[in-house]
Formats: structure tokens, C-alpha cells, sequence
């Protein structure tokens, strides 16, 4: 596993890929530090910092994704969401709309366009967001943040409102945008998805401080007043975390195999065909984008009533925001029905049963017992449907864990946060993702990858060994989380010093 870290600096083309995506990733977190001009962010801090430990609120899933600038008062405080909301609002649009229909079919310039579209939908939202945002900081900030009182922590806004509305106005817009090139060049040039390295490297900076909160509840003396865990529970819940994350590698890489065989041809002397082979069918096929659509979903509209009702002090926006807040049944209901219809969503965009059946009957292949062309389609589809089923049922169950352990057993969020939930479902995803990118790079120039052994050793190996690749991707993923964990530990001592 470690000479896979060395064959990744052995190839030219990769090297430069990762550390372009390092330098893009690094510039990210700068951003997240640069407080907007005329906000001081010291009494947010001292905010949530007496409420350490309180977790189902819109401002603390919308912190998380956006790697703590939002509470910093950052200039990518609006972080990458906006882009993801214009995004999922323009494929939405291209299913009932047939001129944007048309441009999906229209290959990579049609794709470019949608792009453009995109942008300037993402630039919409931006200001949107940003102006009711900053009229709140201003002049409701005890209606935005819950128990908030400016004689107590002090006044978030410094200098003249209308400057200050003018100004950070146009930096979140800016910084959101620089966000999304950042996403957009990490993908194109660099290794992985860049919109997803950006969420997950943002979700991964706030490991430090709850591994630092974990470790304050392990050494609290049993019976006071704040929770405390004895040393059976801590080893219960070190077991659980390594099953949690178990679980969604094992998910993560499950497929189902659909046979094929393909049928003789006879060329002059020379038969062709005749081999065995399947098609694998992931069983999560969409992935972590169905969990990141809907808390994305779901922000968006909340966020704006939280805003207006801040605005307005009309009721029925607040209460209405309350109803889809983190916490409440209606929340957890959405969000386990927009998980559920947007991997069904996904799949109908991405995979393509036709197409994959007209393949198998111009190359000779069938799926025993189903006839080609059509017939195999449908088959196809219907397996697609319902593992599709069972991975939606595991992406809620998963993301909806960390709820379950801090409202019943009272578990602070932010350690909760570790037994799954959507930051960790995101990070095991999008690690296992870009892995897989790196081994293919990896096994194309023949080196041993972090699943597989290259090509020049793997035909030294017998064709009934053992397949170790979900052990060592598991291996794989604890190795770059306890660097990750190493590194923001270090980080964090060094600024509480």
C-alpha cells in the first residue's frame, strides 16, 4: 500500500495532477480564513462556542459544508452550495423543458452550454443568498442564530450597513464563483471531482475539534453535570465506527454480476467469442450525489424563509423554516424521500439500458435465458431498479445515523457526526472515488495500484486467488483518514497554543 503512494510520484501526468489539486485544494481552505471587510467574527465564535455539542440546525449542516467559513464570516462563506442547487435546478429543467432536453442530447456542446447556464444561475443564487445573508447579519442577527445577543457577545457588523451590504455582497459573490472554477479545474486537470474534493475537504477540517471534543467526553468524570462516556462505552463506540465505515466501503464497492456470454463467429481458420464474461452493476449506482442534492434541497428553501422571517418577523416563515429544520419529523421525511427520488433521478440520467443492450447484441453477447435487443433492456432496468432500491434505503439509513445517536442518546453532534451521517458518507465516497481514479492510472502504466496488482504482475498470480481489494481499500481509507486526522490535530494545537 505504501509503494502505491511512491508509483503515484513515479508517473509524470499524476504527479502533476495531484499536487495541481493539493495547491487548488489549499487555496480553498485560504478563502474559508479571510474574514469579509467591515464583520468581526469573534462574537459568532464566542456564539457557538457556549453551545458546543448542539447539532440539528440549518447553521451548523450549511457550516459543515462550507468548512467552517460561514461561521467566520468568510469570503466563500456561501461555500459551493449555490453551485450545486443551480445544477440540480438545471437537470431538473432539462427533464420538462425540450429546448434544454435538446442540448443534453447535443454532446459536448450541448453540454457546454448547459455549463454557462449553470454559471449564471450559480451567480443568481449567489447574490440572492448573499444579500438576505448580510441583512441579517446587520439587522436581525438574534433571529438568524437562535438565542444570539448583541450586549452579550457584541455587534457582528463594524462599519456602515449599506457599505457593508455593498461590499460583501459582491465578495460572497465572487467567492463562490472562485469556488466553482476551483471545482471546475480540479476536474478537469487534477484527480477526483473537484465539486466534491471541495465539500469534502471543508467536511474534514472540522475533524480536529471533534476528535478534541471526543477526547473531553471520554475524560469527564462519570456523574457531572456535562455527558461523560466510560471506557466500555468508547470501546463499543470505537467498534461501531469501524463497522459504520466498513458498511460504506462495502456498500460503496457492492455489485451485481449479470453474466454474458458471447456467441462463436468462425473468420476464415480463426474462432472468435465463445468466453464467459458479466456486466457488474453497482449497487449504490449514484453514489453520494442523491445525499448531497437533498441537504442541498433542502438548505436552500430553508435558508431563504430563515431570512425573510428573520426580515419580516412574520411568523409563518419561521415556523414554516422551523418545520424543515434538522430535527423534525417532516426534515427527516423529505430528506429520506428526495434521497430516494434522487437516486432514481440519477440512475435514469446516467444509465442507459438501451444503449448497453444495442452493445451486447453488435459484439455477440446475451445474458442467458433473456433474448438481445429489447427484452435484455428491460431486464437490465428492472435489476438496476431495484438495487437502486436497496442503496437509497443504505445512503438514508446512513446519513440519518448520526440524528439517531445524539437526540437518543444525547451524544454531542459533532462526535455523532463520525458514526456516518452526510459529511461522512461524502467523505468515504469521494476518498474511494478518486482512489479508484488513481488506480486506474496507476494499472495503465503497469505499477501496483492501491486495489490491484499492475498487469505485468497480475498474470504471475493464478486465477482462484483470493480477492483482497475491499480489505485493502478499507486499509486505504483508515491510512488517509489518520493522516488527515494527524495533520488537522497539529494544525489545531498550534493555533490553541
Amino acid at each position: 500500500m505504501l509503494s502505491a503512494f511512491t508509483n503515484c510520484l513515479k508517473i509524470p501526468e499524476l504527479r502533476q495532477r495531484i499536487f495541481l489539486t493539493l495547491a487548488l485544494l489549499f487555496v480553498a481552505r485560504v478563502g474559508a480564513m479571510i474574514p469579509l471587510p467591515g464583520l468581526n467574527p469573534k462574537p459568532l465564535h464566542d456564539f457557538f462556542a457556549a453551545q458546543k455539542g448542539v447539532g440539528g440546525t440549518l447553521v451548523n449542516m450549511y457550516n459543515m459544508f462550507t468548512g467552517g467559513a460561514f461561521l467566520k464570516g468568510a469570503i466563500f462563506g456561501l461555500g459551493i452550495m449555490p453551485y450545486i442547487s443551480a445544477s440540480i435546478i438545471m437537470q431538473l429543467l432539462g427533464a420538462v423543458v425540450p429546448s434544454l432536453s435538446r442540448l443534453q442530447q447535443e454532446g459536448d456542446i450541448g453540454r457546454q452550454k448547459l455549463s454557462q447556464y449553470t454559471r449564471y444561475m450559480t451567480i443568481a443564487i449567489c447574490i440572492v443568498q448573499a444579500v438576505l445573508l448580510v441583512m441579517a447579519l446587520t439587522n436581525y442577527p438574534g433571529r438568524l442564530f437562535s438565542g444570539f445577543d448583541v450586549a452579550t457577545y457584541g455587534p457582528i457588523v463594524i462599519t456602515g450597513h449599506n457599505a457593508f451590504l455593498i461590499t460583501s455582497t459582491i465578495f460572497l459573490t465572487a467567492g463562490s464563483v472562485i469556488l466553482m472554477w476551483l471545482g471546475e479545474q480540479i476536474t478537469q486537470r487534477g484527480i477526483g471531482n473537484g465539486i466534491s474534493l471541495l465539500i469534502t475537504i471543508g467536511i474534514l477540517s472540522g475533524f480536529p475539534a471533534a476528535v478534541s471534543q471526543m477526547v473531553t467526553l471520554f475524560s469527564t468524570p462519570i456523574g457531572s453535570e456535562s455527558a461523560s462516556i466510560s471506557t466500555p462505552q468508547a470501546l463499543l463506540m470505537v467498534i461501531l465506527l469501524i463497522g459504520v465505515i466498513g458498511a460504506m466501503v462495502a456498500m460503496t464497492q457492492a455489485q451485481r454480476k449479470i453474466p454474458v456470454q458471447y456467441a462463436k463467429r468462425i473468420v476464415g481458420r480463426k474462432v472468435y467469442g465463445g468466453q464467459s464474461s458479466f456486466l457488474p452493476l453497482k449497487v449504490n449506482y449514484s453514489g453520494v450525489m442523491p445525499v448531497i442534492f437533498a441537504s442541498a434541497i433542502l438548505m436552500f428553501p430553508q435558508q431563504i424563509l430563515a431570512y425573510i422571517g428573520a426580515a419580516t418577523g412574520i411568523n409563518f416563515f419561521i415556523q414554516f423554516a422551523s418545520y424543515l429544520s434538522q430535527g423534525s419529523t417532516a426534515y427527516y421525511v423529505l430528506f429520506g424521500t428526495l434521497i430516494l427520488g434522487f437516486s432514481y433521478f440519477w440512475v435514469s440520467i446516467m444509465f442507459k439500458p438501451v444503449q448497453i443492450a444495442d452493445d451486447l447484441k453488435k459484439n455477440g453477447g446475451y445474458i442467458p435465458g433473456v433474448r438481445p435487443g429489447l427484452p435484455t433492456a428491460k431486464f437490465l432496468d428492472f435489476v438496476m431498479t431495484r438495487l437502486t432500491l436497496a442503496g437509497s434505503i443504505f445512503l438514508t439509513t446512513i446519513a440519518l445515523f448520526p440524528d439517531l445517536l445524539y437526540f437518543a442518546y444525547r451524544i454531542p453532534y459533532s462526535v455523532a457526526l463520525f458514526f456516518g451521517g452526510t459529511g461522512t458518507l461524502i467523505t468515504v465516497g469521494v476518498i474511494l472515488d478518486t482512489m479508484r481514479q488513481v488506480e486506474t492510472y496507476l494499472i495503465q502504466r503497469h505499477y501496483d495500484g492501491f486495489l490491484k496488482k499492475g498487469r505485468s504482475r497480475s498474470s504471475m498470480r493464478s486465477s482462484d486467488t483470493f480477492d483482497t481489494s475491499e480489505l485493502k481499500s478499507l486499509g486505504l481509507l483508515w491510512w488517509t483518514l489518520g493522516i488527515i486526522f494527524s495533520i488537522g490535530i497539529i494544525a489545531w494545537i498550534l493555533q490553541n497554543i
